[in-house]
């Protein structure tokens, strides 16, 4: 397994990671045909949203950088189960070895692909970051995406995101996992909209450029 890190230093008194994981389950062990439930899943949602919305934040920052220095993590095993203890694998790696005085902060994107996009405030997120969480989800209202971003709380999520906290990196989730095709062989990308990874990618985008460190 392979995490993949990517850093731009523009010189900035901080930085911020961003990450996704880039890896899928090994088995579609929701899917409604038994026959395909050891079959590994496309992960058009679950895993390649993510990483789609930060390559075109990579591309957009080199042709005009943020006012912080941004590292993308996309890490590995984030979903080989099928337990819990064998899952968020390169999440824990990277926050073993991570100093977290290095982060301001962290914002991980994961399932933000599909048509019906609704991203609530991930309950584990507010516990570890909330000053992180609120400050973005008013800047999401302030730009116009308060729809998208509705100031009330999802489910709890077990993510990349709690290795990190747990490390001293405060992180968010920012995950809509209200999608019926998860952990099956129709997360494909005829699921997934371009408009809702727009949205992310400009909500994410807006609020780094906001930033005075």
């Amino acid at each position: 397994m392979w995490n993949i890190v990517a850093e731009m230093d523009f010189g900035k008194p901080k930085t911020v990671l961003l990450l996704a994981h880039w890896d899928t389950r090994p088995s579609a062990e929701h899917d409604d045909d038994p026959a395909k439930r050891d079959n590994p899943i496309i992960g058009a949602n679950d895993g390649a949203s993510g990483v789609a919305v930060l390559l075109e934040l990579m591309r957009v920052f080199k042709e005009n950088p943020p006012p912080v220095n941004v590292t993308f993590l996309f890490t590995d095993g984030e979903d080989v189960g099928p337990s819990l203890n064998e899952m968020l694998l390169g999440a824990k790696h990277f926050a073993k070895l991570a100093n977290p005085k290095d982060y301001w902060y962290g914002i991980l994107l994961d399932m933000i692909g599909d048509k019906d996009l609704r991203i609530p405030k991930e309950p584990n997120s507010v516990y570890y970051a909330r000053t992180l969480v609120d400050r973005f989800y008013r800047h999401a209202h302030a730009i116009g995406l308060g729809e998208t971003f509705p100031d009330v709380l999802g489910p709890w999520i077990e993510d990349d995101h709690i290795p990190l906290n747990q490390a001293g990196i405060p992180t968010m989730n920012l995950i809509d996992f209200d999608y019926p095709y998860w952990h099956t062989t129709q997360d494909t990308p005829d699921k997934c909209s371009p408009d809702s990874l727009g949205k992310v990618g400009r909500a994410v985008e807006s609020f780094l450029r906001s930033e005075r460190p």
